[in-house]
């Protein structure tokens, strides 16, 4: 583990000082009114009527204290729970937008998952046991306290077995969290299947062979690695509580059987060591049973972190904050630009993307052809401003883009992705005559009898996936962009719609200066283009207009 105790005990102080010490300070007086209650219930039990009603009212003091003392660090480190979880949710999700598409991407959906269901609440859960394991603490050291003004020289020697359980202990830790470390990779790691469940449930439902090969080897071998990690590692903490008890047992022996030869302890301090030890197992457990999630806390700490630097470690692309504004019509110009793929990690042979010399203009209907993996995803990818050139540049009417305004340079391109997500309400786009505007574009793409807008939200988004894209579309000319991107929208559209995009959408957006980029296969509308261009093995190969014929690259 990378991080320990120390470092998250440091980063709990720092986000709130006064909060952590108040905390600290309630737990230890907590502590010291339970070890009081034990002295005064001793001195009670020795003493005689006289004092009794001073003892009493002491007691009473003690027994308040605790109980005022205990519910205040609790309440206090409830709140301070729950304003990490919110502050991390917030700002690991900024972390996510703000970073490299391609860095957030090589992440992958299912760690990222992991992070912010499970280490976060982990994490959440870990601050709230804190304030019993102080107090708990604070028991402990007092009436360690308590035993050493009994005797010194039993006192040492109890610290020595205590070290010599301790050790034992920490042993068990170290293979009780490197089970816990393996128990969260496969839970990571089963995320990616129940992915893989939902999205590709059509694909299973009609493979058979596949289906059962899916649920037999693929889900059923992450699960059973996932609940063997989990049983480890509770096989490994209950060894680890055995041997607390172990040593626990073995002190009290040694101070009933062994100390009384070895030191002058008078039969008072004999019972009083006894009784106080005996005390002290309710604490002691308590501090065992607060480790474990207090180890699970320190583990996703130690990844939240390591998901923050690895997003903090990429170059930015220029802010997360929105660019208001309207975009001008710009002339798009990649100048030598190359992307490469490159994983060591996964054995893949890198792919390139380039170079590419392209010039897309105001008023321009470019088509982009080519074959699977010619790399037309990545292109758009590259040319919308989510990948960041490995070589070459992109200009945007003379002006070129760099880290510092590629978020600017982003909010020229309406993209509807061939892997798009749809969002139910109209998100970011403004404006009074909104719902009219999308109710229009709804009933040109005959989706005004199924979809409503009020509000700017969608009444349904559970559509099929064809009239999903449509909806996808109305959003895309909703948000009036200079340069519109569309990846193989027509793929799956009935050709009464393809009509509807080919003849009427694209001449339209055309027609009001936008510069519209097309990615498809539909060879009989390419006589509606300015140019179209092929790629081929990351590489543009031909480009032609078809009004005067193929020119070669």
């Amino acid at each position: 583990m990378n991080v320990r105790l120390s470092d998250f005990l440091l980063f709990l102080y720092r986000r709130s000082p006064a909060r952590m010490m108040a905390v600290a300070c309630v737990s230890v007086l907590s502590g010291i009114c339970s070890a009081g209650v034990l002295a005064l219930i001793n001195r009670a039990l020795q003493g005689t009527r006289d004092d009794a009603w001073y003892l009493g009212i002491g007691f009473a003091v003690c027994v308040l204290g605790k109980l005022l003392s205990r519910a205040y660090s609790q309440m206090m480190l409830a709140r301070m729970s729950q304003d990490t979880t919110y502050d991390f949710t917030l700002g690991l999700c900024g972390k996510i937008v703000a970073a490299p598409f391609r860095q957030t991407e090589t992440q992958g959906p299912a760690r990222i998952m992991t992070v912010l269901n499970d280490d976060i609440g982990a994490l959440g859960w870990s601050i709230q046991s804190l304030p019993q394991l102080m107090t708990n603490i604070a028991i402990v050291i007092v009436c360690g306290g308590y035993l050493a003004w009994l005797s010194w020289p039993a006192f040492l020697s109890l610290v020595g077995v205590t070290v010599l359980g301790a050790s034992g202990y920490q042993w068990f830790h170290m293979r009780t969290f490197s089970d816990m470390r393996a128990s969260r990779e496969a839970r990571t790691h089963l995320y990616g299947h129940f992915r893989s469940l939902t999205d590709g449930l059509k694909e299973l439902l009609m493979h058979p062979e596949r289906r059962q090969e899916f649920l037999d080897h693929e889900v059923r071998g992450a699960a059973e690695l996932y609940r063997r990690t989990n049983i480890e590692a509770a096989k490994q903490h209950a060894v680890k509580e055995s041997w607390s008890h172990v040593a626990f047992y073995f002190m009290i022996g040694s101070i009933i059987f062994v100390f009384p030869s070895l030191f002058a302890l008078s039969p008072e301090s004999l019972i009083g060591y006894t009784v106080v030890l005996l005390y002290m197992m309710s604490p002691i457990w308590g501090i065992v049973g607060a480790l474990p999630p207090l180890e699970r806390g320190l583990l996703a700490y130690d990844h939240i972190l390591k998901l923050e630097r690895a997003l903090d470690g990429a170059s930015s692309d220029g802010g997360s904050a929105p660019v208001s504004g309207r975009r001008s019509a710009a002339t798009i110009v990649l100048d030598q630009v190359m992307f490469t793929y490159s994983d060591p990690e996964k054995m893949v042979e890198p792919f390139s993307l380039g170079p590419i010399d392209l010039t897309i203009r105001p008023g321009e209907l470019v088509f982009i052809v080519g074959g699977n993996g010619s790399g037309k995803s990545t292109f758009v990818k590259m040319l919308a401003g989510l990948y960041v050139p490995h070589h070459g540049d992109i200009y945007v009417s003379g002006t070129i883009i760099a880290q510092g305004n590629r978020e600017w340079y982003r909010t020229h391109y309406s993209v509807v992705f061939s892997d798009f997500y749809l969002f139910q309400k109209l998100l970011g786009i403004e404006g009074g005559a909104v719902d009219s505007l999308a109710q229009e574009q709804l009933a040109c793409l005959q989706l005004d009898h199924k979809v409503v807008v009020k509000d700017r939200q969608y009444s349904t988004i559970d559509l099929s996936q064809g009239q999903r894209k449509r909806l996808a579309l109305v959003t895309a000319y909703l948000e009036d962009r200079p340069i519109y991107i569309f990846d193989e929208w027509a793929a799956d559209q009935d050709p009464q719609y393809k009509e509807i995009f080919y003849r009427k959408l694209l001449p339209d957006l055309r027609a009001r200066g936008k510069s519209v980029i097309v990615i498809t296969h539909d060879d009989r509308y390419f006589d509606l283009g300015d140019r179209v261009v092929k790629l081929d093995e990351g590489k543009i190969v031909e480009s032609w207009s078809p009004k005067r014929g193929a020119a070669k690259i």
